[in-house]
């Protein structure tokens, strides 16, 4: 039952067995998991190298794996809110081809799901609202 369950959240994009000390597995599917460590390498990680490729004046890197049918402690679905004057004159979606860009390995080995906020300094002066994640919902809605 734990299977399908987790098998129904996984809906952006292919689900990865993660490299990790302590895989948690359940049904065959492996989860980077911090219950038994307590540190971040997946978070931190976003963080380190979101930080060097785009100099951002805000960042927030926010697990929100806890949502989701994953094992505690997992590492899979984040929403990241980034402020860069890397974003000035760029369209919304080359933002996020940036971020993209900027931590691909992890999007490639790691990271299920990633929301994107993205935004120049100014329109971060306007606006401070990132909006709230919605809840899984099994990825086919179901």
């Amino acid at each position: 039952m734990a299977a399908r369950l987790l098998t129904r959240c996984l809906h952006l994009r292919t689900f990865h067995l993660l490299p990790s000390t302590n895989p948690y597995s359940i049904g065959g599917a492996a989860f980077a998991t911090t219950a038994m460590s307590g540190d971040k390498p997946i978070e931190n990680a976003l963080r380190q190298k979101l930080t060097d490729a785009l100099k951002p004046q805000f960042l927030d890197v926010i697990n929100e794996s806890y949502m989701h049918n994953v094992p505690k402690g997992t590492e899979s679905h984040f929403k990241v809110v980034i402020v860069s004057s890397a974003f000035e004159n760029v369209k919304r979606i080359q933002k996020h081809q940036l971020v993209h860009k900027a931590i691909q390995e992890e999007l490639d080995n790691s990271v299920h799901a990633l929301s994107i906020v993205a935004k120049t300094p100014a329109e971060w002066e306007v606006s401070q609202d990132v909006g709230k994640s919605p809840a899984c919902r099994g990825g086919a809605g179901l």
